[in-house]
């Protein structure tokens, strides 16, 4: 139960991330399904789960689906960013050698 609500909470943070990898549609799908993904996680967790193939289990399953992919996503964009901050620094290094010393 404790991996579910680790990633039910990574799920909610997708809108976030989202909104910074400019992506608006999906960041606004996401936060629709963050409240289905809520409202089944409660049901099923207190009370009997809701029936396969229902709304909510769409909507539970589809921002689980959603996030994974924003988390990768992130991930490329991070390791993109930090390689062109890299060959940047390299590029200044060769230039200007003695700045080093």
């Amino acid at each position: 139960m404790g991996i579910i609500v680790m990633f039910v909470a990574l799920a909610t943070l997708t809108p976030f991330l989202f909104i910074h990898l400019n992506k608006k549609i999906p960041a606004v799908l996401q936060a629709i399904l963050v409240f289905g993904m809520w409202f089944y996680y409660l049901e099923a967790a207190f009370f009997v789960a809701p029936g396969a193939f229902s709304i909510t289990w769409f909507m539970f399953y589809g921002s689980l689906i959603l996030a994974e992919v924003a988390w990768i996503m992130f991930i490329i964009q991070m390791v993109k960013f930090s390689m062109t901050k890299a060959k940047t620094y390299r590029e200044q290094r060769l230039k200007d050698p003695i700045s080093e010393l």
